[in-house]
């Protein structure tokens, strides 16, 4: 008896070591891929949030929330003057962490949020990312898509300033936390700006 349960312990413990060494190896295969496909929709988010840019140079922002993290930040520039920044920045959500890029203008309003990636739940919390998934239906408006043209010196409070996803109020909650985050970091740079820093 002692035998088999050694014998089937040997046999699961080379399945499992062949499974790992598989999966290393799809990693490595594909992580560049991954990597690259990652850069490619960033950059076609930042030229949909600032359509005007000729460039998209780094910034360095810290974020006013210890549970947001800002990932990366870059100025939108044309002529070498700036239109606004768009901010990559990531905070807990329902199912792990969610990443969002912010754009905020020079007006002080929002120009857009795009969702990078989200892991809640499909057909509740995931429909933050789905472009046919409305807050409003009457006008057809997404939950990243009420964003736009908001100030950034509103609440941010969901159920109040902000229409949650049906059924989703914790991803609701959790992504507006992360977009009011960017907000707050953008008026500051806007306002070293202004002053000429």
């Amino acid at each position: 008896m002692i035998k088999q349960f050694a014998k089937l312990g040997l046999i699961l413990a080379a399945f499992a070591g062949v499974a790992c060494a598989g999966l290393a190896v799809v990693y490595v295969a594909t992580k560049d891929q991954i990597a690259a496909n990652a850069g490619k929709q960033l950059n076609e988010s930042l030229k949909d949030l600032f359509a005007e840019a000729e460039e998209f140079a780094p910034e360095s922002l810290e974020s006013p929330d210890p549970a947001v993290a800002f990932q990366a930040a870059y100025v939108a520039r044309r002529g070498g003057s700036p239109l606004g920044i768009a901010i990559k920045a990531s905070g807990p959500s329902y199912g792990g962490d969610s990443v969002l890029l912010v754009g905020v203008g020079l007006d002080r309003r929002l120009v857009g949020v795009r969702v990078l990636e989200n892991k809640d739940t499909p057909g509740l919390g995931a429909n933050a990312a789905s472009p046919t998934s409305y807050v409003d239906k009457a006008a057809k408006t997404t939950f990243p898509g009420q964003f736009a043209g908001k100030p950034i010196s509103e609440a941010f409070e969901v159920k109040k300033d902000v229409q949650a996803i049906t059924a989703s109020t914790i991803t609701s909650r959790a992504l507006t936390k992360i977009v009011k985050a960017a907000g707050g970091a953008a008026g500051s740079w806007l306002e070293r700006l202004a002053g000429g820093k």
